[in-house]
């Protein structure tokens, strides 16, 4: 895939993918820019500017067939197979992740969840056996897990990230509220709620 594509570009093709989902749910087989546009918000224009990126997926006056689009985007995204993931933290938030049946659905199976608490080593999060984090670089390098998810106080994620680098992990989906420092081979990405309330609060009034 060239390199060249924006980020900006890139995030927004999960969006799509989900609103295709949705029309193939209620039973549509063909869509159009307009109407992806009305569903998410984003105009005509844009969506088109975007899947252009990856070359034509429909065509002019006739739309796009959703199974082949949906397809194309599982392609681009690399979901169109199954990825284990590792999970480190099993406090409130990650036994909370743990528990979500929504990644199995979309690609992704979290594989093991990891703590360095000695009270929740070798307890249960539903099917899941927390596993001790010294355990973590033999486990995540023998089945070759290259994606995980931090859900550990901010103080301690950088130590975590660190070891999931050191472990060959080269994406990270990032709960903790602090930056991380990783190589730049390493996609990180963010989820910090406060973060997004801070910004719906400017908005009130």
């Amino acid at each position: 895939m060239p390199s060249s594509i924006p980020d900006i570009v890139i995030s927004r093709l999960p969006i799509y993918l989900r609103a295709l989902e949705r029309l193939s749910q209620e039973g549509h087989e063909v869509t159009s820019s307009h109407e992806l546009g009305k569903r998410l918000g984003i105009s005509s224009a844009q969506i088109r500017k975007d899947l252009s990126h990856f070359g034509g997926f429909g065509k002019q006056g006739t739309g796009y067939k959703i199974a082949f689009l949906r397809e194309q985007l599982r392609q681009v995204l690399k979901v169109e197979r199954e990825w284990e993931v590792a999970l480190v933290g099993a406090g409130d938030l990650g036994s909370a992740v743990a528990r979500y049946k929504g990644f199995a659905e979309r690609g992704f199976h979290i594989a093991c969840v990891f703590d360095s608490s000695p009270e929740k080593v070798g307890r249960s999060i539903d099917k899941f056996s927390i596993q001790s984090i010294d355990q973590l670089p033999s486990i995540i390098q023998e089945r070759g897990i290259r994606i995980a998810m931090i859900a550990v106080p901010a103080e301690h994620a950088q130590e975590v990230a660190n070891t999931l680098v050191g472990a060959g992990v080269k994406a990270i989906l990032n709960y903790a509220p602090i930056n991380l420092s990783v190589p730049d081979d390493v996609h990180v990405q963010y989820i910090d709620p406060v973060l997004h309330l801070q910004r719906m609060t400017y908005y009130l009034t």
